[in-house]
């Protein structure tokens, strides 16, 4: 019998103590960083002020001095792989610094703080209407404190964060469940300050004042944004370091636009091919009712289990229980969203994606992985990459054998991971704007609309290479499949290459490729030559 994911978490789990060689341990180098990462806060407002990230900054290029003066090079696989996570970390944040910059540079940065406050499910429990308070009330002073860092607006960033401050996005991202939800930010205040007459009127003050200073801030950025004229992406050479420095990928810009294609015309192929073998099956209706959609959405997670089972495909853990929707019922006037079109039909592209055994189920073991750096890092093509594998994956290892509609669906998904390669790296590189970003997905995935388009193409600009973790990430697992199938022949068992790979923790791939198969091919392209330092990341 294999053994559990959990057991495995254990037996991976070593304690980090390198010679110290005058210098901190790596483990505690970490915790700095940690610590370093989290802005001071001042009567509830994150300082985000020029003078505090200049001492960030200076305060992490010492942290990133101490870690270059370690050699890690005749440390075990296992720590060497921790050393490059911590470095990747460092210089994530780096680049933030260097050219990211959203204090500075992205309006949105500060809209999203004020999303959990106008999100807030009413009424507050007893023991959070203090916090909740503090949040409102920190408000003013954090929108005020924008309108001053906001030095280096960029126009396609500013647009965004006007855009969301006015509309509802269509998608309802990250938002309670409306079928008709209020007109953006603002509009959720209001709907805020009104529940909170019923349930907490003795917050109604607090939350009209913050009330204020949101629509103070819009009205400021509206003024502000004929001169936000910088460029939101970061351009190629940005891009490249960040795909090599923070992802650890071998690739280039080149090879994601190129391979991202390659992707689109596969999959696209692949739909035309299996809706011609199924031409004469009857059509896959979407739910006519939240009753049948809920029996969808039951039907999918038993059967998706069993098959995990029977198959053993992987190890579900007793502790795992229910695994949550990612796509509720809703009734829109407009119809459908692109989610809601192939998840009526059939529920199973997402539950396999985001559910079990995708995104929570994944979240869940990380939430037990006590290791002090794996266990405090995620990396995006790890995590995307996982989902995405696991689409195709249990496609192909049976489990729509008898859902042969359902597999068109799962060709549509994978459409719409491939065109985020090309859209997002356009978007960065200047070559498209965020509308023709917006038109290209549209045109060349089945059922996309231009609301989850431009919510997606939001995401990718104002965090480059998060769109292609998707296929980068789900080649990476594709490739590392294939060199652990090669290497044990007839002992390879497909459950526990799954249990195994999910032990590692949520790193890089080429990590995990590295010490599931001892190939440094990848893994040596990131490692120092010597014992110190590495390439300046270059300026925007």
């Amino acid at each position: 019998m294999r053994a559990t994911a959990l057991a495995l978490f254990l037996l991976s789990i070593a304690v980090f103590a390198p010679a110290q060689n005058g210098s901190p341990s790596l483990v505690a180098l970490h915790e700095e960083f940690q610590k370093l990462k989290t802005p001071q806060v001042t009567a509830g407002v994150p300082d985000y002020t020029p003078r505090a990230m200049q001492a960030q900054g200076a305060a992490l290029r010492e942290l990133r001095r101490r870690l270059d003066a370690m050699d890690p090079r005749a440390w075990p696989v296992p720590q060497q792989v921790d050393y490059l996570v911590v470095r990747a970390q460092m210089d994530e944040l780096d680049f933030h610094h260097r050219v990211l910059r959203p204090w500075a540079r992205d309006p949105g940065f500060y809209v999203d703080m004020l999303r959990p406050v106008a999100y807030a499910k009413l009424p507050i429990p007893p023991g959070k209407l203090a916090e909740f308070r503090s949040q409102l009330t920190a408000i003013p002073g954090l929108l005020d404190q924008a309108s001053r860092n906001l030095t280096e607006g960029a126009g396609e960033l500013a647009d965004f964060a006007l855009r969301n401050l006015e509309l509802p996005d269509g998608v309802g991202h990250e938002q309670p469940l409306r079928p008709v939800p209020p007109p953006g930010i603002l509009g959720w205040f209001d709907e805020l300050i009104f529940g909170l007459e019923r349930h907490h009127p003795e917050l109604v003050t607090d939350a009209r004042r913050a009330r204020e200073a949101v629509a103070a801030f819009h009205q400021w950025l509206k003024q502000e944004r004929p001169r936000m004229t910088a460029r939101a992406g970061v351009g190629r050479e940005n891009y490249n370091w960040l795909l090599k420095h923070v992802r650890l990928m071998t690739y280039t810009a080149d090879d994601i636009a190129r391979i991202g294609d390659r992707e689109l015309a596969r999959t696209l192929a692949g739909l035309a091919l299996e809706r011609h073998r199924n031409r004469h099956l009857p059509k896959l209706p979407p739910a006519a009712s939240e009753a049948e959609y809920a029996m969808k959405i039951t039907d999918a997670d038993g059967h998706v289990r069993e098959f995990i089972r029977t198959q053993e495909f992987l190890t579900i853990p007793d502790y795992i229980g229910e695994m949550d929707n990612n796509v509720p019922w809703v009734v829109r006037p407009g119809g459908p969203n692109f989610w809601e079109q192939v998840q009526y039909r059939d529920p199973r592209p997402d539950k396999v994606h985001a559910g079990i055994p995708g995104h929570r189920f994944d979240i869940a073991l990380h939430e037990r992985d006590t290791r002090p750096i794996r266990g405090r890092y995620t990396d995006s093509a790890r995590i995307e990459g996982w989902g995405f594998y696991l689409e195709e994956g249990m496609m192909n290892a049976g489990l729509l054998d008898d859902l042969p509609r359902t597999r068109e669906l799962f060709w549509i998904f994978a459409a719409a991971r491939a065109v985020r390669n090309r859209a997002e790296l356009h978007m960065h590189t200047g070559e498209w704007t965020v509308e023709q970003g917006i038109d290209y997905m549209v045109k060349n995935v089945p059922f996309m609309d231009r609301d989850v388009a431009r919510v997606d193409c939001e995401i990718y600009l104002r965090t480059p290479t998060y769109g292609m973790s998707y296929q980068m990430g789900k080649l990476q697992i594709e490739r590392l499949l294939a060199d652990r199938a090669r290497q044990l022949g007839k002992e390879f068992q497909l459950g526990e290459f799954h249990d195994q790979f999910l032990a590692a923790g949520a790193i890089p791939v080429s990590l995990i490729r590295w010490e599931m198969t001892g190939l440094d091919d990848e893994a040596r392209e990131f490692l120092p030559a010597t014992g110190a330092g590495g390439p300046e990341p270059s300026a925007k």
